[in-house]
C-alpha cells in the first residue's frame, strides 16, 4: 500500500510550494504540486501606461527582478514598434548575464548545495587534504591548509554555540549524503565565499539601472546615459568597474563554482538516472546578438520532444501554440474551466475552493493549485537551463556541445545522463560559465560603439502616445535564469486592457492538464527512491534542481484554520 508523504513547506527556495508524493517500496510511484498562496499582479497592471508596467511587474521577483522588467519593456516595444539602439540591447545582454551569474551561484551555493553537502561531517575534515583536493581541481588562490583550517574552526564554534545558524536544520548524516569530510569542508568554505561575491557582482546593475534589486528600465531603451562630462552618466570610471566586476564574477564561476560541481557530481552519478521526467524541453532564446527584433539568440529557441536530440522544433508566441489551462487550478474562466486559453486572451480571476489549513492532505480530485497549467501544443514542457542547453546542443551550438561533452567525459557518463536532477544541476553550472563570457564579450561591443561615437542609450520614435495605434498587441519573451519567461500585453486607447505572464515555474510547477499529463515537478518526482520517508531528501533534491520560483500573497491563519488577516504584497515571485 502507498503512503502519502507531505512536504511543506519546501524550503530554500522562493515562494511558498507544498508536495505531496505517494511511496510505495521505497520508491515515489505519483506526486502532485501546488502552489500555495495566490498571486494576481496581471490585474494591479490593468488601465495603467504600458510605459510603467516594467516598474510593477519586476517585483514579481525579488530575486532576478530585472528579468520580469526585460520581458516587460520588450512586449510594449513589440506592440509599438519600438527599435532600441544597439547600446541600449548590449546593456540589458549585460544586465541579463549578470542576472545568470548571480542567481546560479546563490543557488547552487545557498539553496541547493546543502542537498548534497554535509556541513557537520566538514568538521572531521583533515585541512590538508582538503587543500590537496581544491589545488587539484583549481587554480583559485584561496586554498591553503591554513584557510581551510580556519574555516573548519569557524564551523566549529558555530556547533559548540549550539546555533548553527545559516546551516541549521540539514539533512546532517542522512544515508544518501556520499562526501567525504574533506570535500564538505572545501564546499562549506566557497558557501562562505560566495555570500561574499554575490553582493559584489550586483553592482553592475547599480551601475547601468541606478540600484539593486529592482533597477531602471525603459521602454524603448536604458535609462543610463553615457557622458564623460556629467558625474550622473557612464563615465570611464563606471565603465571599467563594470569590466572589472564581469572578469571577477568570470572567475569565481570558472574557478570556484563550476569545479565544486563536478567534484560534488562525481560522488553522486546515480543521480544521473533519477529526475528525468516526460523528456519535452523549451527554451525561448536569449542574449540577442543583433537586436531583439533579429533572430539570432546566444541561446537559441526551441523545442525538444520525447529527448529526442535529432529534430527540434520553433517556438511561436503569437499562435495557440501556448495556452493556458486551469481545471485543476484555484481560477475561473468567464467562459468555463475545460479550454485552454492564449495569453492575449487569458484571465486572471482567482476563485479558492480548497481546504482550509491546517489540512492532512490536498484533494487531488478537485483544483489543487495557485499555479495555472501551460501547455505548447498540448504538450507539457520543463524549461530552465537543462532546456536551454540542450537545445543549443541539438541545434549544433559547437561551443555548448564542447562544454557539454567535457562534463559528460569528466563525469564518464553518457549523454543520456543530462536528462536527470544531476544534469539539469550540471547544466545550470554550464549556464552561467557561458553568460560570464558573453557579458564580457557585450561589454567589448558597448566599448568599441562608444569609441566609434555611438552614444546612443534610447530610442525616440513612438513613445509619445499621441502616434500609438488605437489597439496594440506584444510580447516580450526571454530566458529567465530558470527558464522561459514570457509577458504578453493588450494595449487600447493608450492603456493596459490585458496582460498576462507566463513564467518559468508555471510551465515546471503546474498541476495536471485536463488530459492528466504532469507538469516537470510531478513528473521528474516519479519512481525517485526514498530511503526514509521521514527525512525525504530525495524530493528535495530534484524539487531544488529546477530553483523553484512561487507565487505568494500571504495569508495567516491560527492552529485552528480561522482566518487572522492578510498581507497582501506586490513583490510576488514565480520565475
Amino acid at each position: 500500500m502507498a503512503e502519502r508523504i507531505v512536504v511543506d513547506p519546501v524550503t530554500r527556495i522562493e515562494g511558498h510550494l507544498r508536495i505531496e508524493a505517494e511511496v510505495k517500496d521505497g520508491k515515489i510511484v505519483d506526486a502532485w504540486s501546488s502552489c500555495t498562496m495566490v498571486r494576481g499582479l496581471e490585474n494591479v497592471v490593468r488601465n495603467r501606461d504600458p510605459r510603467d508596467v516594467w516598474a510593477f511587474v519586476q517585483r514579481t521577483c525579488g530575486v532576478c527582478t530585472s528579468a520580469h522588467a526585460i520581458a516587460s519593456v520588450r512586449a510594449v516595444e513589440d506592440a509599438l514598434g519600438i527599435v532600441i539602439p544597439p547600446n541600449a540591447d548590449l546593456v540589458r545582454n549585460i544586465m541579463a548575464a549578470v542576472i545568470y551569474m548571480h542567481d546560479h551561484v546563490v543557488h547552487f551555493y545557498h539553496l541547493h548545495a546543502l542537498d548534497w553537502v554535509d556541513v557537520v561531517s566538514a568538521l572531521k575534515a583533515d585541512p590538508k587534504e582538503t587543500s590537496k583536493i581544491a589545488q587539484s581541481i583549481s587554480s583559485w588562490p584561496k586554498s591553503s591548509a591554513g584557510y581551510f583550517a580556519d574555516i573548519q574552526k569557524r564551523l566549529t564554534r558555530f556547533v559548540e554555540s549550539g546555533q548553527l545558524g545559516i546551516f541549521a536544520n540539514g539533512y546532517w548524516g542522512h544515508p544518501q549524503m556520499k562526501l567525504p569530510p574533506e570535500v564538505n569542508l572545501m564546499a562549506v568554505a566557497h558557501y562562505l565565499e560566495a555570500l561574499e561575491w554575490q553582493k559584489e557582482i550586483v553592482k553592475v546593475h547599480t551601475i547601468f539601472g541606478g540600484k539593486n534589486p529592482h533597477p531602471n528600465f525603459l521602454v524603448g531603451g536604458m535609462a543610463c546615459a553615457i557622458s564623460e562630462d556629467h558625474i550622473g552618466g557612464l563615465n570611464a570610471e563606471r565603465l571599467a568597474y563594470v569590466e572589472r566586476l564581469l572578469k571577477e564574477g568570470k572567475q569565481f564561476i570558472e574557478q570556484v563554482y563550476v569545479p565544486d560541481l563536478l567534484a560534488i557530481a562525481s560522488f553522486y552519478k546515480d543521480w544521473g538516472y533519477i529526475g528525468k521526467g516526460f523528456g519535452n524541453y523549451m527554451s525561448y532564446g536569449e542574449f540577442p546578438v543583433n537586436g531583439y527584433t533579429g533572430k539570432e539568440f546566444k541561446y537559441q529557441q526551441g523545442v525538444i520532444l520525447n529527448r529526442d536530440l535529432s529534430k527540434v522544433y520553433d517556438v511561436n508566441h503569437r499562435n495557440n501554440d501556448i495556452q493556458e489551462f486551469i481545471n485543476n487550478s484555484w481560477y475561473d474562466y468567464s467562459d468555463g474551466d475545460d479550454k485552454g486559453k492564449h495569453p492575449w486572451e487569458g484571465e486572471t480571476n482567482i476563485h479558492y475552493t480548497g481546504p482550509k489549513p491546517p489540512y492532512k492532505h490536498l484533494d487531488v480530485d478537485q483544483k489543487y493549485s495557485f499555479i495555472k497549467t501551460p501547455r505548447w501544443r498540448g504538450k507539457p514542457m520543463e524549461v530552465g537551463p537543462l532546456a536551454r542547453i540542450l537545445v543549443n546542443y541539438a541545434r549544433g551550438d559547437k561551443e555548448t556541445q564542447e562544454q557539454v561533452k567535457a562534463v559528460l567525459s569528466y563525469l564518464d557518463v553518457p549523454i543520456d545522463a543530462m536528462f536527470s536532477t544531476l544534469g539539469r544541476t550540471a547544466a545550470r553550472a554550464l549556464c552561467a560559465k557561458q553568460a560570464a563570457g558573453w557579458g564580457i564579450e557585450f561589454y567589448n561591443r558597448l566599448i568599441e560603439n562608444i569609441k566609434n561615437g555611438d552614444t546612443r542609450m534610447a530610442a525616440s520614435e513612438m513613445r509619445d502616445p499621441d502616434h500609438w495605434p488605437k489597439e496594440a498587441k506584444g510580447v516580450g519573451f526571454m530566458e529567465a535564469p530558470r527558464g522561459s519567461l514570457a509577458h504578453w500585453i493588450v494595449i487600447k486607447d493608450k492603456k493596459v486592457a490585458n496582460y498576462q505572464q507566463v513564467v518559468p515555474s508555471t510551465w515546471n510547477a503546474s498541476p495536471r492538464d485536463p488530459k492528466g499529463q504532469r507538469s516537470a515537478y510531478e513528473s521528474t518526482l516519479l519512481d525517485t527512491p526514498v530511503a526514509d520517508e521521514k527525512l525525504p531528501l530525495e524530493i528535495i533534491r530534484t524539487i531544488h534542481s529546477f530553483d523553484p520560483c512561487i507565487a505568494c500573497s500571504v495569508h495567516l491563519y491560527d492552529e485552528h484554520g480561522k482566518h487572522i488577516t492578510g498581507v497582501n504584497t506586490v513583490s510576488v515571485c514565480t520565475v
